[in-house]
Order: structure tokens, then C-alpha cells, then sequence
């Protein structure tokens, strides 16, 4: 099978498997916070305390449920992310299919290897790049595990960043994608405030990320 037709079939297994995961339900969710042009001081330091907090993490994890379309293809399936230090291991799963995707990298040295492909499993250098060679999907991996803890990549410049009443990030224009932060996580027992929805675009591209549970090791 040459590149095109297995990144054809990828997608088509993508879109027919995830489509009978359980979907990302947004009737409950609740409005967005609202972007504001001055953040008070305390809003401020509460902020720097949280990326602080979250930044000091050496090892996380998250559970939830994620929506990924490019053009009119796509579709909805479970994501389980595990994170020890700069190493990630990431599983996309459709429950009802039992089919799963499994993403293994490092965003320092940023190689990556893909199993559950037809073909076989794919790894290199660059996971962006495995990724992208694999399924036609061009997403940014090594800036995720900033991204979805409600963080600035350090990778780039950010275009943009609006905040906010309480000085969170709400919406990052960052690599080509704007990320917004729709809904969070309060601090509990310890753990600092983290996102619980999120929605990024990048052009046709979209991945909407609703989170479960998080685990945060203790520093």
C-alpha cells in the first residue's frame, strides 16, 4: 500500500470507527468566560501561581473525550494522555469498535512512534512528522502537552493572547493555531485550576478536547 492510499484508509478508519464513540455532548456546557481587556493584579498573581503550580507537575495524566475533523472528515473517540516529563504516551480509542491508536513521543527530542496503523507501526525523528505522514493530520503534538493544560507553548512566539476575568488564558493564537479555553477544572484538594473544555483550529482542521479527569503528580 503506498503513503496516499494508507493515509486514505487511515482516515477512513478514523471517521467510521470514532463515529460510534460517544460524542461531545455541548447542550450542559456552560457559557464560555468572557474575554476581558484588564486583568486585576490579584487575577494576575493568581494566574502566575497556577502555571507555577502546573509547570512544577513532573508527571500528569488526563482522561476524556475528543472530537477531530479535517474538511468534512472526522469524528469522535476516548483519549487517554500520559505524561512523564518531556515523554508522552497517547491512546485514542473507539469503545464500541475496539480499534485504538496509540502515540508514544517526546517533545524534547521530539521523536515519535505511531502504532496501530494498517501497515504496521511508523516511528521517526519528528512525531509532528510520523503523524502528519501517517494520517495527512499536521497538528503540533510536541506544543500539546502545554496546550492542554491551559499554558503558552515555549516553542514560538504567541500572536495572541486574550485573558479572562480571573487572568486565565481564553483564546492563544499560536503556530498557525488558535486555541480557547471554554470551560475549566476549579483548584481541588492540591491540584491547580486546569482546562475542561477546549477548542482548537488550525484552517479546515478542528479538535475539540473534553477532559474527564486529570492526575497531577505531586513536585
Amino acid at each position: 500500500m503506498n503513503l496516499l492510499s494508507l493515509k486514505v484508509a487511515f482516515a477512513a478508519a478514523v471517521a467510521l470507527s470514532l463515529s460510534a464513540c460517544v460524542s461531545l455532548d455541548e447542550r450542559k456546557a456552560p457559557s464560555a468566560p468572557t474575554v476581558v481587556t484588564t486583568v486585576s493584579p490579584a487575577a494576575q498573581q493568581a494566574e502566575a501561581e497556577r502555571v507555577a503550580a502546573v509547570r512544577a507537575s513532573p508527571a500528569w495524566s488526563f482522561q476524556g473525550r475528543v472530537a477531530i475533523s479535517k474538511g468534512k472528515n472526522g469524528g469522535n473517540g476516548r483519549i487517554d494522555w500520559q505524561q512523564q516529563a518531556q515523554g508522552y504516551v497517547v491512546e485514542l480509542s473507539a469503545p464500541v469498535t475496539r480499534q485504538s491508536w496509540k502515540l508514544t513521543g517526546d517533545s524534547q527530542h521530539q521523536g515519535g512512534r505511531l502504532e496501530g496503523l494498517e501497515g504496521g507501526t511508523r516511528e521517526g525523528e519528528d512525531a509532528q512528522q510520523v503523524l502528519l505522514e501517517a494520517t495527512g493530520w499536521d497538528i503540533p503534538v510536541n506544543q500539546l502537552p502545554e496546550w492542554v493544560r491551559g499554558l503558552v507553548a515555549d516553542a514560538a512566539p504567541a500572536g495572541l493572547i486574550e485573558r479572562d476575568g480571573d487572568g486565565r488564558p481564553r483564546r492563544v493564537r499560536q503556530l498557525g493555531w488558535e486555541i480557547q479555553y471554554l470551560d475549566w477544572y476549579p483548584a481541588d484538594a492540591g491540584r491547580p485550576v486546569l482546562p475542561r473544555r477546549i477548542e482548537a483550529v488550525n484552517g479546515d482542521a478542528k479538535v475539540r478536547l473534553v477532559v474527564d479527569s486529570w492526575v497531577l503528580a505531586s513536585p
